[in-house]
């Protein structure tokens, strides 16, 4: 026969009604006993389930439950596991006692939850940078974008990679001059998502004074860039084919973009970059060989022995001394994870900032000095800046 709790338990849940639940006093006490566990409501895409939330000593896990299924679940653990609950409704606070036999108490007060906040939305639709539902011409040229303002179900992850960056060069904005024209490079451009998005923001959405250069080798591609932005009205938007290491057509840039520069082309872009006095530097590194084949340490054998492993080291390595190096320079730089890891291993940004008031670190170098010395590597960085690092300058 079905007690009251558990008819009232599968009307919260089959009613929508259930804002929260807290299982707590597990009926065992040895090491079999059930975790605390938490039980709300949850809108996914595919309609309302229930998420159960469990609490172990050193971790949580996730279950998320249709309904009906959410409520006999909920009636089993109780059954079988737990002595209380703390069950928060739009219309009352319950809370069950059970005792020893089974039996439950049943104790209602008046309602302390919000009513009108009885779903959670688990996939609530994120404030981003370039909102879903308003068209961005170059969106919709680019195949990300539907003339209604609708993402591509294909384009999404690039969708999200595009706002991703433009929030990390939002968080930056403020180390930009502000009493002059902004100059722009973007190394290694591409198909120019990014360089179309960065443009977007600061010069039609921020109505900013800013011009961009978009450099990259592959001729057909910034043919098909500086068509489409002719094509959009991006006057201040150019494209140019040219190497990095080789590009001298500017004595200052405001900020330097550099993603998926293979090997030391980052390391030119960054030099670049430093030599421009850029205040903001957003870098995605790509294949670092460089250290793979200099890295060398009797202690690190074990590791430095694997091919693998010393692939990855070596990677971690190199961005280390980029930061460090930019650091030594007065540089803040931060390491972002850029996007998903699912769907690129490569998905580290260096993003490095400057101000008036930030100085160069004698301490940063010689921290560098000691970590270049373990591993008995020589980066590329430091010869392309030579004679800016504290010891050249004093002597």
């Amino acid at each position: 026969m079905t007690e009251q709790w558990q008819q009232d338990i599968a009307g919260w849940i089959g009613g929508k009604a259930l804002l929260q639940a807290s299982l707590s006093q597990p009926k065992r006490k040895d090491g079999t006993a059930a975790p605390k566990t938490i039980i709300r409501p949850i809108e996914m895409k595919n309609g309302l389930f229930y998420q159960f939330e469990y609490h172990f000593a050193n971790k949580v896990t996730h279950d998320n439950i249709a309904a009906p299924e959410a409520g006999e679940r909920m009636i089993a653990l109780l059954q079988d596991h737990y002595r209380q609950a703390l069950i928060k409704t739009s219309d009352a606070d319950v809370q069950l006692l059970f005792n020893k036999k089974g039996k439950a108490a049943i104790l209602k007060r008046p309602p302390t939850g919000d009513a009108q906040k009885s779903v959670q939305q688990h996939n609530r639709q994120k404030q981003r940078v370039l909102a879903e539902g308003k068209a961005a011409p170059f969106l919709v040229e680019l195949g990300i974008m539907t003339p209604e303002g609708l993402v591509h179900a294909k384009k999404q992850d690039k969708y999200k990679q595009i706002n991703r960056f433009l929030e990390m060069v939002t968080d930056v904005l403020a180390y930009l001059p502000k009493d002059k024209e902004l100059t722009i490079v973007d190394f290694g451009c591409g198909k120019s998502y990014l360089t179309f998005a960065l443009y977007h923001l600061l010069a039609i959405e921020q109505q900013r004074n800013i011009r961009i250069i978009g450099l990259d080798l592959k001729a057909d591609v910034i043919a098909f860039c500086s068509e489409l932005s002719e094509k959009l009205g991006y006057d201040k938007l150019k494209f140019l084919v040219g190497d990095i290491a080789d590009y001298e057509e500017l004595h200052e840039a405001d900020m330097v973009v550099t993603l998926h520069a293979c090997d030391t082309a980052t390391d030119a872009a960054l030099a670049k970059a430093v030599n421009w006095g850029a205040s903001v530097i957003m870098s995605v590194p790509c294949c670092q060989h460089e250290l793979f084949k200099q890295v060398s340490n009797d202690v690190l054998a074990p590791l430095l022995s694997q091919g693998l492993l010393k692939e990855r080291f070596s990677a971690l390595a190199t961005d280390a001394a980029r930061g460090t190096l930019l650091e030594v320079l007065g540089y803040k730089v931060q390491m972002l994870e850029f996007v998903d890891p699912e769907h690129t291993p490569k998905n580290l940004l260096i993003r490095a900032v400057r101000s008036e008031e930030q100085k160069p670190s004698l301490k940063k170098w010689e921290q560098y000095k000691q970590f270049r010395q373990f591993l008995s590597i020589s980066p590329s960085l430091e010869h392309m800046l030579e004679g800016r690092w504290p010891e050249s300058r004093s002597e």
